[in-house]
């Protein structure tokens, strides 16, 4: 009986992880899908190469989700207590990763966008656009922003990738001059969201299927292209590309970045370090997932799809 019941636990998480596969294939397409731009520029002498960067501080100083989340708060979507229990999931999520409970897992993922359930998109962008300029604006590091504008000058594009919703993804990509963004896709009936995701979060091996489609998509060698993150969590997509850089990296990171020889460029100093350190463990925690647990529990009854 032992035999069979260990058996039996591999044969779940062989599961899991196929259902985890599954999903993370799903969501890279559906934000390679979405990845739409305004227009080519009239000249791109360099085609087949891009550049992708992560967000959270990567290219913004903190979780570009807990500005988004908080200027929501301000515009009465949900309240006080509901973003410390939002603050709290995903603190959680960022601490267990995938080697969370399947129950936390599955209720952080189903969760995940439950806080825009029954709301019309062209709201949600209208309330993005607002908080960018609002609170994302003056927290963008000068340092990777110039690292993009680079990669433009040489007459490649540039995207984000982030586990933000594409919409606000989009926002800031436009704000930026940038090319586009690939992001979180949320699940859209009759111009309205359902809370429902499509696929995964973007978060890791996700990051790397919607980075994979979009080269398929636009014809770019991959072997030519550049990433760049913060985290530990975004090696499969550092690991795609021919160069990849560490900015403002966490611990692993800054070891992975040593030990394979890539370059680490850090724009953190001193104090700044520090107070954008707390965000890194507590705010930050939402670039891996969005508004979720307490916050979706509230709705449930408002929104019961």
């Amino acid at each position: 009986m032992p035999r069979l019941s260990m058996r039996g636990r591999r044969s779940d998480r062989a599961t899991a992880q196929v259902d985890e596969e599954t999903r993370a294939h799903v969501a890279g397409a559906a934000s390679a899908a979405a990845a739409e731009v305004e227009g080519p520029p009239a000249v791109r002498p360099d085609a087949t190469a891009a550049a992708f960067f992560d967000v959270d501080n990567t290219m913004m100083m903190g979780a570009s989700l807990f500005w988004f989340a908080r200027g929501l708060a301000a515009r009465k979507y949900f309240t006080t207590r509901d973003m410390a229990g939002f603050i709290w999931q995903q603190a959680k999520f960022r601490i267990a990763g995938n080697e969370g409970s399947a129950d936390d897992m599955h209720t952080i993922r189903e969760n995940a966008l439950a806080f825009v359930a029954g709301r019309s998109v062209a709201e949600i962008v209208q309330a993005s656009e607002e908080i960018y300029d609002e609170l994302m604006a003056d927290r963008i590091w000068a340092g990777t922003r110039a690292l993009a504008q680079q990669h433009l000058d040489a007459g490649q594009r540039v995207w984000l990738v982030t586990a933000t919703p594409v919409e606000l993804a989009s926002i800031i990509a436009h704000r930026l001059g940038l090319t586009g963004a690939l992001g979180t896709v949320a699940e859209v009936v009759d111009g309205h969201y359902t809370g429902r995701l499509v696929g995964e979060l973007m978060h890791g091996p996700a990051k790397a299927e919607a980075v994979l489609a979009l080269a398929e998509r636009e014809g770019l060698d991959l072997a030519r292209c550049t990433a760049y993150s913060d985290s530990s969590n975004d090696l499969p997509m550092l690991s795609l590309t021919g160069t990849a850089v560490a900015v403002n990296p966490d611990t692993e990171l800054r070891a992975v970045a040593r030990s394979r020889g890539w370059t680490i460029r850090d724009f953190r100093t001193g104090r700044k370090a520090a107070k954008y350190g707390l965000p890194a463990v507590g705010a930050a925690a939402v670039s891996g997932a969005a508004v979720g647990g307490a916050i979706a529990l509230r709705r449930r009854d408002k929104f019961p799809w």
